[in-house]
């Protein structure tokens, strides 16, 4: 009998979280167009918030920097909440290039952005608590899902380039544990106009005056790890800077990944009020979601050299911008033609979100297609171009809207993309 297989037929269960949680549609996409390049097709794969090192490098001095720390021997853990090198130096770096101040103490260094985001979600949201986010926007959904939290997604609109407004936010406000935002904004690449956010924290500052002594108050969680990527008259803001008083509700996620093109780096840092980033530090090392040592050190001594950062952060920007307005002028043209495509201008990130609405219209085998998922499809399959889909981000499935990252592109890309995208919409009707 011990040694004896039982055989059970129903299949077997696991956490509701775990049952319930939602596929990344990215990720699902991502492997068609990985498919499709193993049968020796070339797809123009514009879906992925990643740069290929081969067009955009990590700055010379940290990768010799991280050499050195290995060779060093700098293998072992790290301390839970950084290295103390590593949180003085991004306290300076905040300081001199954001105008923010926060001591190394305030500030927690993982292993890149999202440890950072679950452990903020944890440490301020219980189940069952609401959490304020607007679609569309990066994993909100998901990791509110992870926490047991209601979600109260907000529709944006293209008119106010995709960002929450602040009469949107102030019917809700009073349900929240969590105001969970982004800027510059992932997926759209804009950003919060001064009056917008300054409008914000004034909404979450009067309402934890009015539940003070009561109920736990609501956190802005701001998402600005692509911060140092804005272009032309473009102004980033951030919360604690426009609105002195929202240092006690506000946290921060930033890190190296996307100003210095270093995503396989793992180097993220949240900054906020004392308690919440001790809570942080605890859940965190629970995990044990650090950032590699060697890796810390070496960040440490490249974020202490302003000039190589400046350098760097300058060349950077400007080989992103020339990709962002190259393709931005490529949908415009095809507007003009009669296409029925539009892009908004580019502000910030690395990403340019742009208009693609085929829908009704007809292949050349007179297939109509009828969802944003057929166009998706048509996209993929006849232009070769992949991009991601609102929908992937939490609208509707039916907005026309879609993220398009420079990542991977070449400039001498963008005249190929335009001369497939171009031949495939012309033989619609």
């Amino acid at each position: 009998m011990a040694n004896e297989t039982v055989s059970v037929d129903k299949e077997l269960m696991l956490s509701d979280m775990a049952e319930n949680l939602v596929p990344s549609e990215i990720i699902k996409l991502a492997n068609e167009v990985n498919e499709k390049s193993k049968n020796g097709e070339h797809i123009f794969n514009l879906t992925i918030g990643d740069f290929d090192p081969s067009l955009f490098p990590i700055p010379e001095v940290l990768k010799d920097e991280i050499i050195k720390a290995y060779e060093a021997g700098q293998t072992n853990y790290p301390t839970s909440n950084g290295m103390m090198e590593l949180r003085r130096a991004v306290s300076g770096y905040l300081f001199k290039h954001g105008g923010i101040e926060y001591n190394e103490n305030q500030i927690l260094i993982a292993g890149g952005g999202r440890p950072l985001i679950y452990a903020a979600y944890q440490a301020v949201v219980d189940p069952g608590d609401s959490v304020i986010f607007p679609v569309p926007s990066w994993n909100n959904n998901h990791y509110s899902h992870i926490s047991g939290a209601k979600q109260i997604p907000i529709r944006t609109e293209a008119e106010n380039n995709f960002m929450l407004r602040p009469e949107d936010l102030k019917s809700h406000i009073e349900e929240a544990s969590l105001v969970a935002v982004c800027s510059p904004l992932n997926p759209t690449g804009t950003v919060f106009s001064k009056e917008g956010l300054t409008d914000i924290c004034k909404i979450i500052l009067e309402e934890n005056i009015r539940r003070a002594g009561v109920r736990k108050p609501v956190y802005l969680l701001y998402d600005q790890i692509y911060w140092q990527l804005t272009f032309g008259e473009t102004v980033h803001y951030n919360p604690v800077g426009l609105v002195p008083a929202m240092k006690d509700y506000t946290v921060f996620i930033d890190g190296m990944s996307k100003a210095f093109a270093a995503t396989g780096v793992r180097i993220g840092w949240g900054f906020g009020p004392q308690k919440v980033m001790d809570k942080m530090k605890a859940i965190i090392s629970h995990l044990g979601a650090w950032s590699p040592r060697a890796e810390q050190i070496a960040t440490a001594a490249f974020l202490n050299k302003d000039e190589a950062v400046d350098t760097y952060l300058q060349g950077f920007r400007s080989r992103v911008e020339d990709r962002l307005n190259g393709f931005f002028k490529g949908f415009k043209t095809l507007k003009s033609l009669g296409y029925n495509v539009d892009a908004i201008s580019p502000q910030a990130a690395m990403y340019l979100t742009v208009k693609i609405d085929l829908r009704g219209m007809r292949t050349k085998e007179g297939t109509e297609l009828t969802s944003m998922e057929d166009v998706t499809q048509y996209l993929l399959n006849e232009a070769k171009v992949a991009l991601v889909p609102f929908y992937a981000f939490g609208t509707e499935r039916n907005s026309p809207w879609y993220r398009l990252s420079i990542g991977t592109a070449s400039i001498s890309d963008i005249d190929r993309f335009f001369e497939n995208l171009q031949s495939a919409l012309s033989e619609l009707s």
